[in-house]
């Protein structure tokens, strides 16, 4: 084993994918809220190998992402972050989507910013949603790149949201905003940055989701769009561990839509939002 640290936030299948084809002869720190999810999928990488260990992180919690970082810089050399970590808007209000996926995702660049590693690389799990609806004002798209974490919530705008939808929409989009931000912070410690948006990707939180009242309009979704059907896990992390690796070493700030074509669907009226 070498000294180098792969930061896992969210331990779901997603992320799990990505650590496997990146955390071969490193350390996994593999956080997330829920301590059960952490001990299941910690099974899963130790029976396949990994070297692993856990912290129990809330991610909207300013202090508990410091900690994360400072114990995964503890630990060796932070060479990789891998953020997954978020909530959807058929299992959580509007309020905890935004303290979860548009602050959580702020402090995590924030703080792992301050201890990334020289030649090191992060990516952002954003979502297909973040190109949906309208544009957002050059005025507000300015203010979700650049304000301090810490003050996100009492933006006039964030504080009005109260639509589970449209907060994920407007967190999603944020995140490719901050990424571009702060890969530019990140590029003074000699590291990289980017964020991929998926599209519909058979996760078990995915599932959870199209279970909902739209489930109708996600199947739409899927069966208007090129790919015809679901991604997988699998795909997110061929794209992440291009991003992540050493032939990923001209790209940064980027945001990568891999949704098989239902952004394309919608802009050419094939698929109509809602429908």
């Amino acid at each position: 084993m070498n000294n180098q640290v792969v930061v896992v936030t969210g331990a779901g299948s997603m992320g799990l994918a990505i650590a496997r084809r990146v955390a071969q002869d490193r350390t996994i720190v593999l956080a997330d809220i829920n301590r059960t999810n952490l001990d299941a999928a910690t099974t899963l990488l130790t029976g396949e190998g990994y070297r692993v260990t856990t912290h129990v992180v809330d991610t909207s919690d300013p202090a508990s992402v410091a900690t994360l970082a400072a114990d995964a810089a503890a630990l060796g050399d932070v060479h990789t972050l891998i953020h997954t970590a978020g909530v959807s808007p058929n299992l959580a209000p509007a309020q905890k989507i935004i303290a979860v996926d548009l602050i959580g995702t702020a402090h995590v660049l924030e703080q792992f910013g301050k201890v990334i590693a020289d030649g090191g690389a992060g990516v952002v799990i954003a979502s297909q949603a973040g190109h949906m609806g309208d544009p957002l004002s050059a005025d507000l798209a300015d203010s979700l790149r650049v304000t301090p974490a810490a003050e996100l919530a009492d933006l006039e705008f964030i504080a009005a949201i109260d639509d589970p939808g449209m907060a994920y929409g407007v967190a999603k989009r944020a995140n490719s905003l901050r990424v571009q931000a702060e890969s530019v912070t990140w590029a003074d410690r000699g590291a990289r940055l980017n964020a991929i948006s998926p599209g519909v990707i058979c996760t078990p939180l995915a599932i959870q989701e199209m279970d909902g009242p739209n489930r109708a309009g996600y199947e739409n979704m899927i069966t208007t769009s090129a790919a015809g059907r679901m991604g997988t896990p699998t795909e997110i992390a061929e794209l992440a561990a291009l991003l992540l690796g050493e032939n990923g070493r001209f790209i940064s700030g980027a945001d990568f839509l891999i949704d098989g074509g239902v952004i394309a669907a919608i802009a050419t009226g094939r698929y109509t939002l809602g429908g």
